[in-house]
């Protein structure tokens, strides 16, 4: 519940306080959004298992994060698009974790 009350509180932020990312900047925000995202959905798939830890998800949510703009970073100075490893791994986790939290939501209404 935890990581649903964190991002409903951040799409509130976001929605009521006006900020801009330089054009420079957009290819590190967009990695750092999706892996934020990513460690969302997936502590909240921990959560519906029983299995979530603050630990682990404040680990993955900031390693992940930062390892994504890492990659962006290495990218640009390469000359190459390397964040779009990034793009694509993040993007694959958040269709899967989306997967597993419908069935197991679905799971959940079944039983009743």
């Amino acid at each position: 519940m935890i990581p649903i009350l964190g991002l409903i509180a951040g799409l509130i932020i976001g929605i009521f306080l006006p900020f801009h990312i330089p054009q420079a900047y957009s290819n590190y925000a967009a990695v750092a959004i999706l892996a934020a995202l990513d460690s969302v959905l997936g502590g909240f798939s921990a959560s519906l298992e029983g299995k979530f830890d603050i630990k682990v998800f404040l680990s993955g949510f900031f390693g992940n994060s930062l390892l994504a703009a890492l990659l962006a970073f290495i990218g640009d100075k390469l000359g190459i698009q390397l964040y779009l490893a990034a793009v694509f791994a993040f993007g694959n986790r958040i269709f899967i974790n989306f997967g597993n939290i419908r069935r197991k939501l679905l799971k959940l209404d079944e039983m009743k």
